[in-house]
């Protein structure tokens, strides 16, 4: 199946279901690795999406990607670092630290991370440092969120949770 098909085919048929099951289609992809053929399709809700949520919606859709040809078929959530894709990411987005993957190097760079300040057209602006740069968006290969966690964001209980697996190993005379 071309690209074309999926987009025109797959794409609707899948987001209709995602639509019935309460969740947002973020991406239908085929790729392949190695000798086979992967069928990935991203789903998410604002709460998070669960295994259980990735089973039911795989389930559903098998019999609407029967004509895709395909060896595997992976139902998953867009993860943390989710990329952004549609004006809607980059709206949720601005502020945000950012990095972006471009196809070909500008001043012997491919990647630049800094603060999202929009997306304008076909034009992704970003703060660097002082400086203001933008790239459009056929230049751009990827372009997603900067995940930086630090000790503020461990809640407490993770915290006793970590502290809980040192004492234990200490309990078993490993110190």
């Amino acid at each position: 199946m071309a690209q074309s098909d999926l987009t025109r085919v797959v794409e609707p048929a899948c987001k209709k279901l995602a639509e019935q099951q309460q969740v947002e289609l973020v991406d239908v992809e085929l790729a392949r690795e190695g000798a086979s053929r992967y069928l990935r399709i991203y789903i998410d809700k604002p709460d998070g999406i669960t295994l259980s949520d990735c089973e039911t919606y795989h389930r559903a859709v098998m019999p609407l990607v029967e004509r895709v040809d395909y060896d595997f078929l992976e139902v998953c959530s867009p993860g943390i670092d989710r990329p952004l894709k549609k004006q809607k990411d980059y709206d949720a987005h601005v502020g945000d630290l950012v990095e972006v993957h471009l196809y070909r190097p500008i001043d012997r760079c491919r990647r630049f991370e800094g603060e999202l300040l929009g997306l304008f057209g076909d034009q992704v602006k970003l703060k660097i440092g002082e400086e203001e740069r933008s790239f459009t968006l056929k230049e751009i290969s990827l372009c997603k969120p900067v995940i930086v966690i630090t000790e503020e964001d461990l809640d407490d209980e993770t915290a006793l949770e970590m502290g809980d697996e040192e004492g234990e190993a200490s309990d078993d005379g490993q110190e």
